[in-house]
């Protein structure tokens, strides 16, 4: 294998290199979206009727023992929930901006990774065809096939190298990115909804507060 390795020429070290730093951040991307995944099913649904009973604290301190960052952007907006609403709108839009800010880390590697591999595996075969044809000249022309074979499979090499690691590291990128997305989208509904509850909620105390007077 080694020796299959050396065969491709001194560009098979730049594509390893990309292979590990891309199986690198494939698994901690696995690891961090397994970790910020909501153990909890339908937690939105759980903590809507905590606060239309009226169960703030409950609700909150159910967000708050809920890993994910659905669970997180629920906590901020009940901890706010005094608030004045643009208040709410503008701490709620920064803490989801970080978040799918931690969710795209590294993911932009990734994507650079897929687009260089390819490039360096075509480079690789390009200057082996180079070399393999300079031999040709040198001994005027009179080369046998095999050995004409034998140097573009070499040559071969690096493009199949860079293809190996470009496809599966393009896959991911694409699978994470819709993951971000997936995420990104359902925050985005979850803070609306709160958003609505709570000024529905502002609201009601007020027209209690003026009945009352």
């Amino acid at each position: 294998m080694l020796e299959f390795f050396l065969k491709g020429g001194p560009l098979m070290w730049p594509i390893l290199l990309c292979s590990v730093i891309s199986i690198t951040i494939i698994l901690e991307r696995l690891y961090h979206f397994y970790r910020a995944r909501t153990k909890i099913p339908n937690i939105f649904a759980r903590v809507k009727r905590l606060l239309q009973e009226g169960k703030a604290d409950g609700a909150l301190k159910l967000c708050e023992s809920t890993s994910g960052p659905i669970a997180h952007i629920l906590a901020i907006g009940i901890h706010i929930r005094k608030r004045s609403l643009e208040e709410k709108e503008k701490i709620i839009t920064r803490a989801g901006s970080r978040a799918v800010r931690e969710l795209d880390k590294n993911l932009r590697g990734l994507a650079i990774i897929g687009n260089i591999t390819p490039l360096l595996g075509l480079l690789g075969t390009v200057t082996g065809m180079i070399k393999a044809f300079m031999k040709i000249q040198e001994l005027g022309g009179r080369v046998d096939a095999s050995v004409l074979a034998g140097g573009i499979w070499e040559a071969l090499i690096t493009t199949a190298a860079g293809l190996s690691v470009a496809i599966p590291t393009i896959i991911f990128y694409h699978y994470f990115e819709g993951r971000v997305d997936n995420v990104a989208s359902q925050m985005k509904d979850v803070a609306s909804e709160l958003l609505e509850i709570e000024h529905i909620s502002a609201t009601s105390r007020k027209e209690n507060e003026n009945y009352e007077i």
